[in-house]
């Protein structure tokens, strides 16, 4: 596995500092309250910032939005006001966990020959799935079919726009809704990869994420692999879960994990080859389970 940054399991008990979020005491409520007024007001001067308050600042409209990252917005300060806003650690390394999951999926695709000759691969949250339209593109015409599956069909909608104007067909990438939690056997056979990218980060009971990984197992073609995110570590944490409303409208909370704690969840699962890489930046981790 590609390790640009390496992590193979051992680096990454960075988890113990900002893992969780801090509960805010008087002063603290004060701070946050005014945090919020200020990003609900002069932030929507931002495109990105306006974006998030209409989908959801975890939403894969946002996250697409961040993979562009082109600044956008009202007038002189608006547009930099988007630039500080994308250029943020957490963005930054959304876009650092991009470029390793592209090259992970790259290589476990250039590993396995698939059904006639092609890959199969079902992404169950993959929002706009630029970055999936981006991987058909680097392998031969016809080597790898996707399915991107999510919940938002706002953003499904977006994908396939981004799709068509790509030119490519219904056949190299179509796009469903779904519940990733709960997700159905494609109609089109196992997949031989699954991808997880950006929800078990989202999870707050790690229970469901057991139960997604033992599921997503379920429907893998035999000799099939699992791949998805986690979220070591993040120095934004409690900024994020007092002031970013997510796709829900509530605040977005979320908790780190150790890369020990991915790998168990695959391992528990009955995966027997588990490995892991974190980004350049270092806040997320990509884990490949397979078998």
């Amino acid at each position: 596995m590609t390790t640009t940054q390496t992590s193979q399991t051992s680096q990454t008990s960075q988890t113990s500092q900002t893992s969780r979020v801090t509960r805010p005491g008087p002063l603290g409520r004060v701070k946050w309250a005014a945090n919020r007024a200020l990003l609900k007001s002069v932030g929507r001067l931002s495109k990105g910032v306006r974006i998030g308050y209409r989908y959801g600042f975890d939403s894969g409209t946002m996250l697409d939005y961040v993979y562009v990252n082109k600044a956008h917005g009202a007038v002189g300060i608006g547009l930099a006001i988007d630039r500080i806003f994308l250029n943020a650690v957490g963005w930054r390394a959304i876009r650092a966990r991009r470029a390793l999951l592209l090259a992970t999926l790259d290589e476990e695709i250039l590993a396995r020959g698939g059904r006639d000759g092609s890959v199969f691969v079902l992404d169950v949250a993959g929002g706009p799935g630029r970055y999936l339209q981006q991987l058909i593109a680097g392998h031969p015409e016809g080597r790898v079919r996707v399915e991107c599956r999510d919940l938002a069909e706002a953003g499904l909608r977006q994908g396939e726009l981004l799709a068509r104007a790509r030119g490519l067909s219904t056949e190299a990438i179509s796009y469903e809704v779904g519940d990733a939690l709960d997700p159905k056997p494609p109609s089109s056979g196992a997949p031989d990869v699954i991808v997880v990218s950006g929800l078990y980060e989202l999870l707050l009971d790690e229970h469901r994420i057991r139960e997604s990984v033992e599921r997503l197992r379920g429907l893998l073609a035999p000799g099939g692999s699992l791949v998805f995110t986690t979220q070591t570590r993040h120095p934004q944490l409690d900024f994020i879960a007092h002031v970013l409303p997510n796709r829900d409208g509530e605040l977005w909370e979320m908790e780190c994990r150790s890369v020990e704690a991915a790998e168990r969840w695959a391992r528990d699962a009955g995966f027997g080859e588990v490995e892991s890489a974190m980004e350049a930046v270092g806040l997320f981790a990509v884990t490949v389970a397979r078998g």
